[in-house]
């Protein structure tokens, strides 16, 4: 081994270990919380997280019901179900730490690409910085087992299969590209767009610097191979044939590798090559208020997702470099990367989609993480080469790398974030597998879909993955309507999802019940479910409602999904509704923040110099025997609020009568539950779980 791959090998253990060891910080935070344990073992926490887990579950198990969702032919969860199989660690524990090791692994692409450059050193500092840069580090924790473990690990992969390959010109190298590209492409489903920016970078590059290089045509040639639509085993015999014929044909004319770049690309076009980009746009960046789905109109969820939105400066720069200092600094520096070593310009289109970030929202500035990263570690060795005393020389690198990583540190020290679901509401899940059939589907909303799925092995109408506009618009009005309606629509929804499946039928099941009850408009047909005498399809599976505490925090946003009149997608007046924690009594009034005043004597609430009367005030207390009482007192006949404390919760609740008679509402909060329609199975303080009747 030569003294610069030893070198490497070193490098590369102690950035591993290192971004490792700091991913155990947050489990030695929570290791003496009891409510984050579940099976012996600290639970994740990240919601996403629950879909992989179920489909390794399945696997494991050998079985899964139809319909049910689970991704059992998903890479991550057969990689989990193949660990699990081989490794002497519990299920928990796998899930827990798989995304602390894997995400590790990206200070290997990093060195890797600082020994292409011949800058080891900057590769060193470049891979400590990156493996734990804000946005990394926090996609790439302990417990946060996602896609995103490789996400940023394997493009990285790729840049630097193409860099190597273009700075040695060996045919050998160039199977290694296509390889890295099938497998982002196989791991990540939204991996294309990438993948098409690094074969359009890589055409730019040729043709600008390199117009009569043979090798990069050939380049360019694996990596469109790579992209085609096809079989994984026929792109990859494709990929064999070429090199085989490359190897054993020196001299090749290169108007033939024209003519099958050319043909290659065709059939990406024509097959649709452009669709995934076109749709990632539309989702991430032409945004638009509602969603159309065959004349319909429905709320589009990219609105709410907190990902998907603009962030602000300041934002953007730590979550790619720790601080807007770094991230100038990285940026300069980055800048030189790109004139001092051309081959880096293949790196704009992971930078480029980091940066865009800056319009289309946090979750991408990952992608610029490891060469921002990679740019400041040069910065700092080509400033270090500059110092003539070698002892000033290493306290200016071991001060600069302080200096870089500490605020990347502080962030890892104070980011605390909590498990999904504590142990109590895992205890309320798992007990639901008593009384639930596995073909039995539970109510509630998409945050909450895939953890229920995962503990109570049942199914769900909607979750992290089934939550657009059309899906979520009749789980909005189950949650946030009437409880006839709610009762009406969760009953009909249910059974045309089963049936749409068994039958093979797309499309809105909005739609297909205007169709079936001859109704023309969302109006209409809302007011044919608030019928008590409506006609619903024949019951074939029982319907469970999980209304946690923790939705009073989001009830606005479930609101907003079918607070929209679906023929013309015009958005309805918003209900008033305000929750609060913020209490102060002032004698006669009672501050509840945000300039919202209870006024005692006059029975008004004063919202910013505005006063309003109020129609009821409601407090709920449960007794001894753990019995919730209800108080409710008439105001004012007249008045167009009502005001609930929950004493028990230490909240106030401020709302309009539209809210007031929600369905969530009535069930959670005052536990006022229509006999004919639902039967309590669960009331706890922190969750409340009724059985449709109908």
């Amino acid at each position: 081994m030569t003294l610069e791959n030893k070198k490497l090998l070193t490098y590369t253990l102690i950035a591993f270990v290192f971004a490792f060891a700091l991913r155990l910080i947050w489990v030695a935070q929570f290791s003496d919380n009891k409510d984050f344990y579940w099976n012996d073992q600290i639970m994740i926490n990240t919601n996403d997280g629950y879909w992989f887990a179920e489909g390794a579950r399945d696997i494991l198990a050998g079985t899964h019901q139809d319909n049910d969702l689970s991704p059992i032919t998903h890479p991550m969860a057969k990689l989990t179900a193949l660990l699990a199989t081989i490794l002497p660690f519990s299920f928990e524990t796998i899930i827990l730490y798989m995304s602390a090791f894997f995400g590790s692994l990206l200070v290997i692409p990093i060195m890797l690409l600082g020994k292409s450059i011949k800058e080891l050193d900057a590769g060193f500092i470049g891979a400590l910085l990156g493996s734990i840069a804000w946005s990394y580090y926090n996609r790439t924790m302990t417990g946060y087992y996602d896609t995103d473990m490789l996400n940023i690990v394997l493009p990285t992969f790729i840049l630097y299969s193409m860099v190597q390959a273009i700075q040695v010109q060996k045919n050998r190298y160039l199977i290694l590209i296509p390889f890295f590209i099938m497998a982002y492409q196989i791991w990540y489903h939204g991996s294309y767009s990438l993948n098409f920016a690094f074969v359009a970078i890589m055409v730019l590059y040729t043709l600008v610097f390199e117009r009569k290089n043979v090798f990069f045509y050939k380049t360019i040639l694996f990596m469109s191979v790579a992209m085609i639509s096809t079989y994984l085993l026929l792109k990859v015999l494709i990929v064999l044939a070429l090199f085989y014929y490359f190897h054993t044909n020196k001299k090749v004319n290169l108007k033939f590798i024209w003519a099958l770049i050319a043909a290659t690309i065709i059939f990406i076009l024509i097959s649709g090559g452009l669709n995934p980009i076109l749709v990632q746009l539309k989702s991430y960046i032409f945004r638009d208020v509602s969603s159309n789905e065959q004349s319909l109109h429905f709320y589009n969820v990219a609105q709410t997702v907190r990902e998907a939105g603009k962030i602000p400066f300041e934002t953007f720069a730590n979550r790619i470099s720790g601080s807007r200092l770094m991230f100038i600094a990285s940026f300069g520096a980055y800048i030189m990367l790109l004139f001092r070593f051309r081959i880096m310009l293949l790196s704009l289109p992971m930078v480029a989609l980091g940066f865009l970030a800056y319009v289309g929202g946090l979750r991408f500035t990952v992608y610029a993480v490891p060469i921002m990263a990679l740019a400041l570690g040069y910065l700092v060795v080509m400033t270090s080469r500059n110092i003539k005393n070698t002892k000033l020389k290493y306290l200016f690198v071991a001060f600069a790398m302080l200096f870089i990583l500490f605020p990347n540190i502080a962030h890892i020290i104070a980011y605390k974030v909590p498990v999904v679901f504590d142990a109590k509401e895992v205890k309320i899940l798992s007990d639901m597998q008593k009384y639930t059939s596995k073909d039995d589907y539970v109510m509630t909303w998409w945050d909450y879909g895939y953890p229920i799925r995962y503990y109570a092995d049942v199914k769900t109408f909607v979750d992290g993955g089934k939550h657009a506009g059309d899906v979520n618009y009749p789980v909005s009005l189950a949650l946030t309507k009437p409880q006839e309606l709610s009762a009406n629509i969760a009953r009909a929804t249910m059974e045309y999802d089963e049936s749409a499946f068994k039958e093979k039928r797309a499309g809105s099941y909005i739609k297909m019940m205007m169709k079936d009850y001859n109704v023309f408009s969302g109006g209409e047909l809302i007011d044919l479910m608030s019928a008590s005498a409506l006609k619903l399809p024949k019951k074939t599976a029982d319907i469970y409602y999980y209304l946690p505490m923790r939705m009073l925090s989001i009830y606005q946003t479930v609101e907003l999904f079918s607070n929209i009149d679906i023929d013309t997608g015009k958005m309805g007046k918003s209900p008033f509704f305000y929750q609060t924690t913020h209490i102060k009594d002032m004698g006669s009034k009672i501050d509840l923040g945000r300039g919202i005043y209870l006024d005692k004597a006059k029975g008004s609430v004063n919202i910013q110099g505005k006063e309003i009367p109020l129609a009821m005030f409601i407090t709920t207390k449960y007794n001894q025997f753990q019995k919730l009482d209800v108080n409710k007192q008439v105001i004012n006949v007249s008045g167009n609020l009502i005001a609930i404390f929950m004493r028990d919760y230490g909240r106030f609740l401020i709302l309009d009568s539209n809210s007031f008679e929600s369905t969530y509402i009535q069930l959670f909060v005052l536990e006022n539950y229509d006999k004919n329609l639902f039967e309590p199975v669960e009331i706890n303080p922190m969750v409340k779980i009724y059985k449709l009747k109908i």
